[in-house]
Formats: C-alpha cells, structure tokens, sequence
C-alpha cells in the first residue's frame, strides 16, 4: 500500500515537472502578481477604512493570491485532465480511495512549493515579524484553494469552465481581502479568509490568533470531506466503487 501511495505521488508530480508551462508559472505570476499588486495599490492614498500600508497589503494580497490561485488550478487540473485515466487505474485494481490520497497529497505538495517560491519573492521587499507563521499561513492558503480546485474539478465538465469558478471565486476573494471592515461576516465563507488574517498578523504584528488557525483548519477539513464525498459519488456513477 505504501508503495502505492509513493508511485501515485511521484507519477503526479511528474507529470507536473514534464509540462514547461508549469515551472513558468510557478516562478513568474509570483512575482508579477506580488509585484503588480504592490505598485498598483502603492498609488492609493491612506484610506480611513484600510489598516495597512496601501503598497504594502498590495504585496502581502498578491502574495497569498498567487499562492492560492496557482495551486487552485493545479488542483483543478489533477483532477479534470486525469479523469480517464483515474478510471483505467481504477479498473485495473488501483484503490479509489489510495488514487484520491494521492492526488490531495500532490496537491499538499504543491501548495507547500508555491508557498515558498511565493515567500521568497515577498521577503524582498516585506520581511514579516513573525516569518514561519506568515510561511505556514500561505502554505494554509495555497493548501485551502488546492482542496477547492480538486472540488471543482470533481464537479465540472471541462477545465475552461473549473478555471472560469476559480477565476470568479479568486477575484471575490482578493476584493473582500482589501480590508473591507463592513465585510467580516461575508468573508468568513471564503477561503483566503482564515489564511489571510493569520497572515497579516503574523507579518505585521507578530501575532497568532488560535481562533483564526481553528477556523482554517476546519474550513480545509470541511473541504476534504466533500472531496471524498464527491470523488466516491463520482467513482459510484462510473460504476467504480
């Protein structure tokens, strides 16, 4: 079994490594996003209503929205571009259950990659007070979106349109991330909502709310559940399980 799992982790990182576009992404938007968000909020002017320096929670947004949009989408894409050959495996006598370990392993790996090329690109210009929780915080975020992208590529057809709901849920979430106050109540139920106040705490106050790291843990285990509700439902359909 355990061989198992380490083939099925090593196959899917693979086959992620194999596509260039891949690596591009994973070292350019990074920078282009933490960057553009850094100098495009950098000409906003002090707000009554914003708690942070405008250039400065451009770059710690663009940082957790790269984290988490990236693995959102390689998520997404372990699961739409794979289901075929999920199914051949699954035929073959591989476990739905090991083949679905696999993939949110893969997944936790990626979140974790991203995190750090994400981390690195922001200590160049924001060094946070408290730097392993605001890293653990963006591996939460990335990890969150991962496990979103993995949902959506269990329920829809193609991955024009996963990536059309990822784009759609991303963009709510960096709006309500500007610091709307007027906003909490909404934003409980977005997934940047625990990883970014852990983030930001962590990187300008040096601070840990064990509230906030509660409520990340159970939105990311919420998130698995209906993963493995969907996956078993969709193997079920197939005539898998």
């Amino acid at each position: 079994m355990t061989n198992k799992f380490v083939t099925g982790v090593r196959s899917h990182g693979r086959a992620f490594f194999r596509a260039r576009v891949n690596i591009a992404l994973l070292v350019a938007l990074p920078i282009v996003m933490i960057e553009g968000f850094g100098r495009a909020m950098g000409v906003v002017p002090d707000l009554p209503f914003m708690e942070v320096v405008p250039a400065d929670q451009g770059r710690m947004l663009g940082a957790l929205f790269s984290t988490a949009f990236i693995t959102g989408l390689l998520g997404l894409f372990q699961i739409v571009s794979a289901q075929q050959a999920d199914r051949r495996l699954v035929r073959t006598g591989f476990s739905p259950g090991m083949l679905l370990a696999t993939r949110l392993a893969t997944v936790a790996g990626f979140g974790l990659l991203v995190a750090t090329v994400s981390f690195v690109v922001l200590y160049r210009s924001l060094s946070p007070n408290a730097p392993v929780i605001a890293f653990v915080s963006l591996a939460l975020a990335g990890i969150t979106y991962g496990l979103l992208g993995v949902l959506v590529g269990a329920v829809v057809p193609d991955e024009l349109t996963g990536s059309l709901v990822l784009v759609f849920i991303a963009d709510i979430d960096g709006f309500l991330g500007v610091g709307l106050k007027n906003t909490i109540a909404v934003k409980t139920l977005f997934p940047l909502h625990y990883p970014q106040t852990l983030f930001e705490s962590a990187a300008l106050d040096g601070a840990v709310a064990v509230e906030n790291v509660v409520g990340g843990l159970v939105y990311g285990g919420v998130l698995v559940t209906l993963v493995v509700l969907v996956f078993r439902q969709t193997m079920r359909v197939e005539g898998l399980a």
